[in-house]
């Protein structure tokens, strides 16, 4: 399995909205994408920094994604990040992943 993991600014106050824009408008257009596998979102407590990391079957499916669809999701947050996002690539190593609680910013 390979990662990728996207660290952005927020925009102040605007926590809530990225949950409903990841949600209602990036997750369908990341399970559209061949060898998608699963999204977290992690937001830091004062609501300022996010990462997002997206999990893909392959190295190649990951660099497809990144080379059509991600201009896209990048236009769908343009109100709520502030400035680009850093991406890093990843190979993956190992989880023990459990249920969680549902996040303080919804």
């Amino acid at each position: 399995m390979f990662g990728r993991q996207v660290t952005f600014k927020l925009k102040a106050n605007s926590a809530p909205e990225l949950n409903r824009i990841s949600a209602d408008e990036i997750l369908p257009i990341l399970r559209k994408q061949k060898g998608f596998r699963d999204e977290t979102t992690f937001i830091a407590p004062e609501g300022l920094d996010a990462i997002a990391n997206s999990f893909w079957d392959t190295k190649a499916d990951a660099e497809a994604y990144d080379h059509t669809a991600y201009a896209e999701v990048l236009k769908t947050l343009s109100n709520v990040i502030d400035g680009t996002p850093i991406v890093k690539n990843f190979e993956f190593a190992d989880s023990t992943i459990q249920p969680v609680a549902t996040p303080k910013f919804v």
